[in-house]
């Protein structure tokens, strides 16, 4: 590899890589973005990028833009960088890149001379747009929750649903400053959302396998925990319209302890004008996002596993 113009940051790691699909990444990062004011944590692997965004412990998010989704992606480092940046401001920065018309693809370099990520961009009209974001020492390293023995369970609990339909149920149970109870049971097969207020709401979604509400359904005892409705609702609030329409699906999984794990899928589409590259399915790759919900701990008599 040449690296010009790099800092000396053999320490750190060096990544240049180039992305066709500059909006698949905006998506990705509109997803997690729930407050107006938020930092994200990037970690860089020879297997891609992982940016990790929290709200104290009980609200994680996590984007993985896996190496195969870049038209290259060149890294070398003795150990993983990490780094934080401003989440508003990079997606911002991105956000102006899209609008650029047929333009070629996106590179990302770190680190710059100060430890900056930088962004490049050249557009159909040959201008060159660079953009140079400053980025911050992280105090402490985002806990794994896939990792730590979470969702180890042989028959763990879970379903999977359009994501179009999670959205609008998540939507409907709004009561703020409240909790939402999700239960999953084995018989009937279905799950029952249910927000509690000055009334309460309940929306059951049964199963069917002749319904196409369901992606997919496990459950071999009944399982309940109640989660604050403005986590849940962070889960979904900012998918992009595009992902919807798509309708890839989403997965939620009830592990150890009542972590609640939501994932959702996200199509990467290859640029109409990369058609050199060996793409999996038709010019479509596929990215998720993960998010882990902490139960509500302050409601005594939130029920747990039957």
């Amino acid at each position: 590899m040449n690296w010009d113009n790099d800092s000396d940051s053999g320490e750190v790691g060096r990544l240049r890589c180039l992305l066709d699909n500059v909006q698949g990444l905006v998506d990705a990062l509109t997803s997690v973005r729930w407050k107006k004011q938020q930092d994200a944590l990037c970690e860089i692997s020879e297997h891609g990028l992982v940016f990790t965004v929290e709200e104290w412990s009980c609200l994680q998010a996590r984007v993985y833009f896996r190496k195969e989704l870049f038209r290259t992606y060149e890294y070398e480092a003795r150990a993983r960088p990490l780094f934080g940046v401003s989440l508003n401001l990079l997606v911002d920065c991105l956000n102006t890149f899209t609008s650029s018309s047929g333009s070629t693809a996106l590179e990302l370099r770190y680190p710059g001379f100060d430890m900056q990520l930088m962004l490049k961009l050249i557009d159909a009209n040959n201008i060159c747009h660079n953009a140079e974001i400053r980025t911050l020492v992280p105090s402490s390293v985002p806990r794994d929750f896939s990792v730590d023995g979470n969702f180890d369970s042989v028959s763990p609990a879970c379903f999977a649903v359009k994501s179009s339909s999670l959205k609008e149920a998540i939507d409907d149970l709004e009561w703020p400053g409240s909790s939402i109870s999700i239960k999953i049971c084995p018989d009937p097969q279905q799950v029952i959302f249910k927000g509690e207020g000055h009334g309460d709401l309940q929306i059951v979604f049964p199963y069917s396998v002749h319904a196409d509400l369901f992606i997919a359904f496990q459950c071999d005892r009944e399982v309940s925990y109640k989660y604050k409705y403005k986590h849940l609702r962070a889960t979904t609030a900012n998918i992009p319209s595009s992902i919807l329409k798509d309708n890839r699906g989403s997965k939620l999984t009830i592990g150890r302890g009542g972590i609640l794990k939501v994932q959702h899928l996200i199509s990467v589409r290859q640029s109409p004008m990369d058609h050199n590259h060996s793409y999996q399915t038709q010019g479509v790759r596929v990215s998720y996002i993960e998010f882990f919900v902490m139960p509500d701990e302050d409601d005594p008599d939130s029920p747990r596993v039957s």
